[in-house]
């Protein structure tokens, strides 16, 4: 019965889309690290029939690049090089191609975890990544998920969300999917939000405009309809909350 409800709840807000909108509507989830925005996103995506872009996946699959071929991570101008260079695709499946090199395997690896981190922080990196997440919002009705997707990439998204949740919760939940110390989790999560946050390019912060959502006690269902009602609100008889 619940998921019949759910159903028409999807049904409805895609027929309020349709009837208001004929661009392409950008569902903009930002927040720090294990907040939850990846499994979010795709659950939504899927829901809406959205294309889910892993904002996060691409700087990773530069970060690899530059590890492969000896790139050194302090050299912005390289790093800018070939994240212009890079083509990266999002195949069926949440396959990331790398060059038409299937590498979703490849860049969830630790080392390329860590180098991501800093490959984000190079600000012609951001604006290389910037103009290619543009250019597929432009052409597909997408939930794109990262750090500043509703502050700079898409500042005039309709739906813009930012999850969060208590630094201990995200630990653990980090440490549940990597089996590491919850402890190292902590600390590395603690680093990753402090550059994120204190970087000169495109920082990570909340947009004015974005409904805050604490995930700390929410269960992933209960994070996916307050972000599918948001999405109908937004949607519905043109009316949009600034």
């Amino acid at each position: 019965m619940l998921d019949s409800i759910a159903q028409m709840n999807v049904r409805g807000i895609l027929r309020s889309i349709a009837a208001e909108t004929q661009k392409r509507l950008i569902v903009a989830i930002d927040g720090p690290a294990a907040a939850g925005k990846s499994t979010i996103a795709r659950a939504i995506a899927e829901r809406l029939g959205f294309t889910y872009i892993d904002t996060g996946a691409m700087y990773r699959a530069v970060a690899l690049w530059a590890l492969r071929v000896g790139v050194n991570l302090d050299d912005l101008h390289r790093l800018e090089q070939l994240a212009k260079e890079a083509r990266i695709e999002f195949a069926p499946g949440d396959a990331v191609l790398l060059n038409g090199e299937d590498v979703t395997s490849a860049i969830r690896e630790p080392a390329v975890s860590v180098a991501a981190s800093k490959v984000s922080m190079a600000p012609g990196v951001r604006r290389a990544m910037r103009e290619e997440q543009r250019r597929i919002g432009a052409a597909h009705s997408v939930v794109m998920e990262g750090r500043d997707i509703g502050t700079v990439v898409f500042p005039d998204a309709k739906v813009k969300v930012y999850l969060d949740a208590a630094p201990e919760v995200r630990a653990g939940r980090r440490a549940a999917e990597t089996g590491e110390m919850i402890e190292q989790i902590a600390e590395q999560i603690a680093e990753r939000d402090h550059r994120d946050r204190t970087r000169t390019e495109a920082p990570l912060t909340q947009a004015p405009d974005a409904e805050y959502l604490d995930t700390t006690r929410l269960s992933p269902s209960q994070v996916e309809e307050a972000i599918l009602k948001l999405v109908r609100e937004r949607t519905s008889n043109g009316k949009e909350r600034h």
